[in-house]
């Protein structure tokens, strides 16, 4: 009997061979091999304590900055959707939101409780699960600046709390325990009048439309900036903005309007996204020594 035939008992959905495509920016994929939307935090502890665990588990937050590969995901995929996982509330000059809140949601907020520092979460396209994992930041601030604690899962299904300090943050990167599943989160800013708030948020929004193919299917960054570079002028310097490379679809391409953002055009397998990813990495190498590393993941099985 496979494991497929003796998954835990749930509140939350339970769906066997379940195309990820529709739950990506890119919408390119395959198939979870089982997918599950918890109800909330405790349906998801109990649950990964009763799956057995040589079993893969995968987060999906709502696929901004994810390239599914074409053979689908080994395992279970786990997405935290609904209002248990998105809520937000504020107190004071915290702010609390579930790792299913979108970060532009957050900022909203905050604009709205006079809360100050959050406001670049309007120019992340992701939820705050997924800025917890990478300290999602731009225009100069992350979520490092604002992070009081988070609260998880672990992959035993033993809930646990961080506190600012036990993530390690660097530069997009972590160095807590990688198998814990975020579920929530607080931050704390500052007190300041919330119009002034709203505008700052404004304006990062309005610079982020004029400056991002976020009308696109896209996956945001591709790649992290080197250190003393940006990668956007790396790519465009080795003559890749526009161009369309194609491996087993219709091909993907880095956007015209930014060049550190992979568009799929229409028809583009992941093969096509992830390779034209990788061949621009060993082009910009061969031409400038200098290594473009991923901040776009990737999951899966190549198809």
């Amino acid at each position: 009997m496979s494991w497929r035939d003796a998954l835990p008992a749930v509140r939350g959905k339970l769906v066997r061979d379940e195309p990820l495509a529709p739950y990506t920016w890119f919408r390119v994929g395959g198939a979870a091999d089982v997918l599950f939307i918890p109800a909330d935090a405790e349906d998801l502890a109990s649950f990964l304590r009763a799956l057995d665990p040589v079993v893969p588990v995968t987060v999906l937050g709502v696929g901004s900055n994810v390239i599914v590969r074409d053979g689908g995901v080994e395992g279970v995929v786990i997405r935290l959707a609904g209002r248990l996982f998105a809520g937000i509330t504020t107190e004071g000059d915290t702010i609390t939101a579930g790792a299913g809140a979108l970060d532009a949601m957050v900022a909203k907020a905050s604009a709205k409780a006079g809360i100050a520092g959050l406001e670049f979460y309007a120019g992340i396209p992701g939820t705050i699960g997924g800025a917890l994992t990478m300290n999602a930041g731009c225009y100069g601030s992350e979520t490092k600046d604002v992070l009081v604690s988070a609260r998880g899962v672990m992959r035993s299904g033993e809930l646990r709390e961080y506190s600012l300090e036990n993530f390690g943050y660097s530069y997009r990167h972590n160095s807590y325990d990688e198998d814990i599943l975020w579920t929530e989160a607080t931050f704390r800013g500052t007190p300041d009048d919330p119009e002034a708030v709203a505008a700052r948020i404004a304006e990062i929004t309005a610079r982020r439309e004029q400056t991002q193919p976020i009308r696109e299917k896209t996956g945001g960054s591709t790649f992290k900036n080197p250190r003393g570079h940006s990668s956007w002028k790396l790519v465009d310097e080795a003559g890749w903005r526009g161009r369309l490379h194609r491996v087993t679809g219709g091909g993907a391409k880095f956007s015209e309007l930014h060049s550190n953002f992979m568009i799929n055009p229409g028809e583009a397998t992941a093969a096509d996204i992830e390779g034209l990813g990788e061949t621009v990495r060993a082009d910009v190498l061969a031409k400038t020594g200098i290594q473009l590393d991923w901040e776009i993941k990737r999951l899966g099985r190549v198809g």
